[in-house]
């Protein structure tokens, strides 16, 4: 039946969104985390490593992790921020025939001031209709000094085979390659092609992006956040990661919207809103 349930996935508590013509999708409140997306008549377009760890203390390998309030290591935070592992509030479910949606929510608390002494209230909401996935991360500063942020939909797309993937829409913009000493480079190419490891930071990107692999594409987009991340850990990379398994890296590309090249700014009171959307063509 079409609607909204919750669910227990892999241990974690869940919910379960579908659709009356066949679209789901799985998000938990561990994280605010996206881990399945199936668009309508389609197969699974999320990567979860079978390795990931379900064990509500770490990270969960795959899906759509929230960066927060911290991209990567670009500061003095736990690597991504401490969204990904914080416990998240439900606060709207709402379906009819042809859509569903779920908001969730994550505001300060007494383990994150440990960590980023700043009041705010982050606020994920995931909607699927047909073969559209949309997200939209809200970011309110609810204290009375400004602070800065730096935050990404760490997003797993699954692929049937990387070599034979094609990333297009990024001709032309600056990027940052955290691979060769954070070089600054500007893309030459009017498609990625993936032969290697890959580790960039694409700048101030204003154009929709095309993912071609396997006889079908995906669009996607992002409105609010200025960059587009892109990577790949290849075989030597993942190797050293513990929850992929060997192999994996060819079935999986992250394609992020992130605002990672410089830090939003917001006043006491304000709020900033990043969207990414995913579309199967």
């Amino acid at each position: 039946m079409p609607g909204i349930e919750t669910i227990e996935f892999q241990g974690l508590p869940a919910l379960h969104l579908s659709t009356a013509d066949g679209a789901s999708a799985v998000v938990t409140p561990y994280g605010g985390q996206v881990l399945s997306w199936a668009p309508t008549r389609g197969r699974e377009r999320l990567y979860l490593s079978d390795r990931a760890r379900f064990d509500g203390k770490s990270p969960v390998r795959g899906g759509v992790p929230v960066c927060f309030p911290q991209f990567s290591t670009l500061g003095k935070l736990p690597r991504h921020g401490f969204a990904r592992t914080a416990l998240w509030e439900i606060t709207e479910q709402r379906s009819g025939g042809d859509y569903a949606l779920a908001t969730l929510q994550l505001a300060d608390n007494p383990e994150t001031r440990a960590l980023w002494p700043h009041p705010f209230l982050l606020e994920l909401t995931l909607a699927i209709e047909g073969g559209r996935l949309d997200l939209e991360l809200e970011v309110e500063n609810s204290g009375h000094a400004p602070f800065a942020f730096s935050a990404a939909l760490h997003t797993y797309l699954r692929v049937a085979e990387l070599e034979e993937s094609r990333l297009e829409g990024l001709h032309g913009f600056e990027y940052r390659d955290a691979l060769h000493g954070d070089a600054v480079r500007r893309e030459s190419g009017e498609a990625l092609i993936f032969e290697a490891g890959i580790d960039r930071v694409y700048h101030d990107v204003t154009r929709p992006l095309l993912l071609r692999e396997s006889g079908r594409a995906l669009g996607i987009n992002a409105d609010g956040f200025p960059d587009v991340v892109v990577w790949n850990p290849w075989e030597d990379g993942s190797a050293q990661i513990a929850d992929m398994a060997p192999g994996d890296f060819r079935r999986m590309l992250c394609v992020e919207a992130a605002a990672a090249h410089q830090r939003i700014e917001l006043a006491a009171g304000e709020s900033w809103v990043g969207r990414q959307t995913l579309v199967t063509l």
